[in-house]
């Protein structure tokens, strides 16, 4: 704790890392073995573990993936933060279906592979922020047999699965009942993984209108998965009232097992009211948002442990010495402890330990002070380990100097989608800071100010190259500026019509354009060419002509000078300069696009510089 505290007060970055493109849709992704994965990635973290959710969910035979774009995913995304995967199966059977029924079952074989790939590389990456322990997987019809067997293949890597109107793991027959013993097929699946089963889930549903999947199946799974998990059912059942529709839902022990009547439903994938599409109804509730509920109150793997709280800090001088006060509460627990690092501008300084009262009050006296201006940071530590974020303030020592002007140092920027967040530090001795501003290219904007910590945020950037200027001013009119250079990819994703309709390509082009997307949707990016611009895409065989650019610039340059950070590597992985592999007690940091190890573990301080507007970080000083 003491050492979370020392690292805040050291002046690095206090800055959550943006996630990558939040709050809207990446499509035609290659990712874990898919060549097309639509990916949705929320602006909020789930509500129980560390970070991020993430859910697979898999189509049906004739379904296109593009059908869920308008299944309501993202309301159960941004309500349960979970990023949301939609692959398009890679070995298809039937009509277009996934081969649930044929090939071989293993955890190396085709698409159960690709699928645990996908899992293992979307969680693996630390700039997308998914807690490894809330992995899920669902699907609908021949998609939920097959998620339901890959989570019965690895159950190591999900925590939870969700199957809608599936035919039972191991079963080829869906207009009528094939008997299967679900238990045993599952659990001979999971083979040296099964112990995993001990703290996985399982949501089943079917549409009680169904006529194209035979219902015995929906109880038929819930009793498998029940009978693997070893619990029994409860008496009675509820009826679930929500998003415009209901559904009948029984509860097995432990919440470990679930089985829904979605009420109304045929065979479809339920996304509640407005939800519309090939196979995708609007009958009954939001089945994603049932499970975003469903896994997160459920989920036997995350720390349930919430963090303590600070509040009320209150600081003063009493002679040469600094009293700290305020108040530290755990909802589910006890404080058992509070550090207080104390440092001066000039250094010096002081930590305190001290315990709460029974009101969880807390006070503290520092020892006898050089004059100075202190920031002083509060952190509260509970019954189970559990440690609160800093409350951090600054105060003053012995009268106050001349005049001066406030500094800004540690500028670092975050960017996602069109969107970035410029962040620093600013400290001002005379304790009279008025403002600070940052001005983007889309307008000033009035950074927001914790302690000594700052950052502001705009969307709607042009593509290309970017800078922001920032401004710290004071009462007395004196102030102190500091720049950034970025690149803003604004990049746009259409079908080859809605290109040309948009103006950005036209029809000089078209013939090499079909034959690579034909009518499906792909990314092109505007870059410069001389005083204008040319919309491409990823290896430019298909372009548009030359003409003036989007963003009303000549595309600028797409170079920018170095830049380069130095901080620990704690404050390097929130600003999105690193990322880290392990737990949080033995992480081991590497920095953002090149994956260069960093020496010091968390609290090693480290400097990285980049060439290309924080996309690409590496170790070391600029050359």
């Amino acid at each position: 704790m003491i050492k979370k505290a020392l690292a805040v007060l050291a002046g690095a970055l206090f800055l959550l890392a943006a996630p990558v493109h939040a709050g809207s849709w990446q499509d035609n992704l290659s990712l874990g073995g898919f060549n097309n994965v639509h990916l949705y990635t929320p602006d909020t973290d789930s509500p129980v573990g560390a970070g991020k959710a993430l859910l697979i969910v898999l189509h049906g035979c004739t379904q296109s993936i593009n059908a869920y774009k308008t299944a309501n995913l993202e309301v159960a995304a941004e309500e349960y933060g979970m990023v949301v995967a939609v692959p398009d199966a890679m070995n298809k059977a039937g009509f277009s279906c996934w081969s649930y029924w044929q090939g071989s079952k293993s955890r190396s074989a085709g698409d159960y592979n690709n699928l645990i790939d996908l899992a293992n590389e979307l969680s693996d990456d630390g700039a997308r922020g998914i807690d490894p322990n809330q992995v899920y997987i669902a699907g609908l019809s021949s998609g939920a047999s097959f998620a339901n067997t890959t989570a019965c293949l690895a159950p190591d890597v999900f925590a939870g699965v969700g199957v809608s109107a599936g035919p039972s793991v191991g079963t080829s027959s869906i207009g009528v009942c094939e008997q299967a013993n679900v238990e045993s097929r599952c659990r001979n699946l999971g083979g040296a993984y099964r112990s995993a089963f001990d703290t996985q889930v399982a949501s089943i549903a079917h549409g009680d209108a169904d006529t194209t999947v035979d219902t015995c199946y929906n109880r038929q799974n819930a009793e498998g998965m029940a009978g693997l998990y070893g619990v029994s059912e409860l008496p009675g059942s509820t009826v679930i009232s929500q998003d415009g529709g209901t559904a009948e839902e029984f509860l097995w022990q432990d919440g470990r097992v679930s089985m829904l009547w979605l009420n109304g439903l045929d065979h479809s994938w339920s996304g509640g009211q407005g939800a519309s599409g090939n196979y995708i109804g609007g009958a009954s509730i939001n089945y994603a948002r049932y499970l975003g509920e469903f896994f997160s109150q459920n989920n036997a793997r995350v720390n349930r442990n919430l963090a303590p709280s600070v509040t009320g800090l209150t600081l003063a001088a009493n002679g040469d010495a600094i009293q700290v006060s305020g108040q530290a509460a755990d909802q589910d627990g006890t404080v058992t402890a509070i550090t207080i690092v104390i440092e001066g501008l000039a250094g010096g300084g002081d930590t305190l330990t001290t315990t709460v009262d029974g009101g969880g009050a807390f006070q503290a006296n520092s020892g006898g002070l050089a004059d100075d201006l202190y920031t002083v940071a509060v952190t509260a530590e509970d019954n189970d380990g559990g440690e609160s974020d800093p409350a951090i303030d600054t105060v003053r020592v012995g009268p106050a100097p001349p005049p001066s002007a406030p500094v800004l140092s540690d500028i670092a920027v975050s960017v996602d989608g069109q969107c970035a967040t410029v962040s620093g530090q600013v400290v001002d001795r005379n304790q009279d800071l008025a403002s600070v501003t940052v001005t983007f290219a889309s307008g000033a904007v009035t950074a927001d100010l914790d302690g000594v910590h700052y950052s502001a945020r705009a969307c709607d950037l042009p593509g290309g190259t970017n800078n922001a200027s920032v401004e710290a001013l004071d009462q007395g009119g004196l102030a102190d500026n500091d720049q950034i250079t970025f690149q803003i990819d604004a990049g746009q994703v259409a079908t080859l019509d809605q290109h040309i309709s948009a103006g950005r390509l036209d029809y000089t082009n078209y013939a090499n354009c079909y034959l690579e997307y034909g009518t499906d949707t792909f990314k092109l990016t505007e870059q410069a060419s001389g005083d204008q611009c040319q919309w491409q895409d990823d290896d430019a065989s298909c372009t548009g002509p030359i003409q003036a650019c989007a963003g009303g610039g000549d595309g600028g340059d797409p170079q920018p000078g170095c830049q380069q950070e130095s901080a620990y590597n704690y404050y390097h992985k929130t600003a999105g300069r690193a990322y880290s592999t392990g737990n949080y007690l033995t992480p081991d940091y590497f920095a953002q696009g090149s994956d260069q190890p960093m020496a010091g573990s968390t609290w090693g301080n480290t400097t990285l510089h980049s060439s290309d507007g924080g996309a690409t970080w590496q170790v070391g000083t600029c050359p």
